[in-house]
């Protein structure tokens, strides 16, 4: 058998009311949820809206992060291959056998 729940969209304010009505916290995905054997009406107000895809954090298996844009241009860089130079002309990149200070 399976654990079938819905998921809520409620504000901090009213969490005091869903919980009254049965409502459980889930802290994994941090919204609040009820079983298959809860009377839907109830909690109509909180119930996604038709045609919302609203997917707690661990269903879509993807982190909410942003990747700054120069994160960005780094991971397109190493995809196209561009290789950068230093502006250094004195500069010795470490080759991992000896350290450029001996």
């Amino acid at each position: 058998m399976t654990n079938l729940k819905t998921y809520l969209t409620v504000p901090y304010a009213q969490k005091d009311a869903v919980k009254a009505l049965g409502a459980r916290w889930d802290a994994a995905n941090k919204k609040w949820t009820i079983s298959a054997d809860k009377d839907l009406a109830l909690f109509k107000q909180w119930l996604p809206q038709a045609g919302a895809l609203d997917l707690p954090a661990a269903a879509t298996g993807k982190p909410k992060v942003r990747a700054s844009s120069a994160a960005k241009a780094s991971v397109k860089n190493t995809v196209l291959g561009v290789i950068t130079q230093a502006a250094d002309k004195i500069f010795m990149a470490y080759n991992g056998d000896q350290p450029p200070w001996e």
